[in-house]
């Protein structure tokens, strides 16, 4: 499918808390459609640049530019509807049918025509069933509430997703599960992705390029293979080394049986 995601452009972009900085003068380009992780430990920064591309943190220095336009140029709730955005607590609304929580996004932006027919489009986007569609937030296991959020952020046809932990709090097996859904919708879609997350092996296996941070600055801008290959960096080194030795410690097991 033609990519349809814009472009990420980040021009010496600064951000403070008090007298702690945490985003240091990044500079980055993001190449439409692609899928792009941000890793690195806590406090390194990752939340704080993704949540700067759709003006939920102001930043105090540099410019971003999302396709042809800098942010600050944008109202930031025309911004946000271009932009999908899913996180770890899913923020479902739990007085709202699934429908309506889908549909909230069209709601805001006045689009009443076809939204029954939006929704049923998106429940079938994200392999849900259609009956789940008058269920409750609380009716659904957690998997099913995470579709619900990617499926509520499509709403608006946005060709930018930004993803902040979205799969941190599910179990293994659903986790797996919908990081395969997701990356396959992503590609279906021809989204541009920026995710964050603290798990390199969910980073590697889902992106093209992993950015990682430490003190608010980009330490390495690697490819998933080129991180694994070594020679990116310490704070790579170390984050990598993670899943290197879980899965020697799986494979040692196998050999043990």
């Amino acid at each position: 499918m033609p990519v349809s995601g814009p472009s990420i452009r980040l021009k010496n972009i600064s951000r403070h808390y008090g007298n702690v900085c945490a985003v240091d003068g990044v500079s980055l380009d993001i190449a439409a459609g692609s899928m792009v992780a941000l890793v690195g430990l806590s406090g390194s920064g990752k939340s704080t640049l993704l949540k700067m591309m759709n003006r939920l943190v102001e930043p105090d220095g540099g410019e971003i530019i999302i396709g042809a336009d800098p942010v600050d140029s944008v109202d930031p709730h025309i911004l946000r509807r271009r932009i999908g955005y899913v996180f770890q607590n899913i923020g479902l609304f739990p007085h709202m049918t699934i429908a309506r929580n889908i549909a909230i996004g069209l709601e805001l932006a006045g689009e009443t025509e076809g939204r029954r027919e939006r929704i049923a489009e998106l429940l079938e986007l994200v392999e849900l069933p259609q009956e789940m569609a008058s269920r409750m937030p609380d009716q659904l296991s957690g998997g099913q509430q995470q579709r619900v959020g990617v499926a509520r952020a499509l709403a608006t046809r946005p060709g930018l997703m930004l993803m902040d932990e979205p799969f941190g709090a599910l179990d293994p097996v659903t986790r797996d599960s919908l990081t395969d859904q997701y990356k396959a919708l992503h590609q279906r879609l021809g989204l541009t992705t920026i995710i964050v997350t603290h798990d390199m092996a969910e980073a590697l296996y889902l992106a093209d390029r992993i950015l990682v941070m430490e003190a608010g600055r980009i330490r390495a801008d690697a490819t998933p293979a080129e991180l694994v290959s070594g020679n990116v960096g310490e704070e790579a080194e170390a984050l990598v080394a993670i899943p290197r030795a879980q899965a020697a410690h799986l494979i040692a097991l196998g050999n043990k049986s």
